[in-house]
């Protein structure tokens, strides 16, 4: 186990830990095409493609 899995716990738990926005985009499937061209061009890291 990981050293700071505790302290992380205790941050997450006590809600003392930001954990900033997760995904950079949000794009529907039918412009799955764009999704990649984000990340291609380091627009997007994180992208939610949506059904």
């Amino acid at each position: 186990m990981r050293t700071y899995i505790g302290r992380l716990l205790e941050l997450v738990v006590t809600r003392q830990a930001d954990s900033g926005v997760v995904f950079d985009l949000e794009l529907p499937l039918v412009e799955v095409s764009e999704v990649y061209a984000a990340m291609d061009e380091r627009r997007a890291t994180k992208v939610l493609v949506r059904p």
